[in-house]
């Protein structure tokens, strides 16, 4: 078990609690609209839609579809059918995957999701959740929020970076190390910031 899948309480009148992505903290979600980021010269509208195609590098007709839905949800939902088929590895990468999704949503959006992260202080990140005790945490009846919140603080881990690393270290992100990183059929090399210049609509 590493340090990040251990589960903690937090206070909710202590931390910063998102959810919804309507209410306040909302960008902090994968579910939030407005971070559309370029990969291999393609826009995936969303971190969540990102994250969920990285289950499939074998099946780039599966990525393409999570990447056309108009919703964070709806890419979501869209991978649920081929759960079963996810690479093979995915519950050992699976962080690291995401800690590489949000630094592409980082360098692609430094302003906005930065400017956010930014605003959250010194307060512990915490995503509520109805059901998840690892990506998120769960409230209690006393009101605390008790799970892994791996998602949370891996916002924190990322805020850290943001804090003491150089704007131009972190508009430049380098793939993960994980064997057969594809979308679309291609290799996924280093992303930058300027990725995102002169897109308009979803491009394939």
């Amino acid at each position: 078990m590493t340090v990040l899948e251990k589960e903690r309480t937090y206070l909710r009148r202590e931390a910063v609690v998102f959810h919804k992505t309507k209410e306040r903290w909302g960008e902090l979600s994968n579910m939030a609209s407005g971070f559309p980021l370029v990969v291999v010269g393609s826009v995936w509208p969303s971190s969540e839609a990102l994250y969920q195609a990285c289950r499939f590098p074998h099946l780039p007709d599966v990525q393409l579809s999570i990447a056309q839905q108009t919703s964070a949800m709806a890419a979501k939902m869209k991978s649920k059918p081929h759960r079963s088929e996810s690479r093979e590895d995915w519950p050992r990468i699976r962080v690291r995957i995401m800690r590489w999704v949000l630094r592409v949503k980082l360098a692609q959006h430094m302003n906005s999701f930065g400017g956010v992260l930014l605003a959250t202080g010194d307060a512990s990140i915490v995503e509520r959740s109805t059901k998840d005790r690892y990506w998120g945490a769960m409230e209690s009846e006393d009101g605390t929020l008790e799970g892994e919140n791996v998602l949370g603080r891996l916002l924190m881990e990322l805020r850290d970076e943001l804090r003491t690393r150089t704007r131009d270290e972190l508009a430049i992100v380098a793939p993960p190390r994980v064997d057969h990183f594809l979308l679309l059929g291609r290799p996924v090399g280093i992303v930058r910031a300027d990725d995102v210049a002169d897109r308009g609509p979803v491009l394939f």
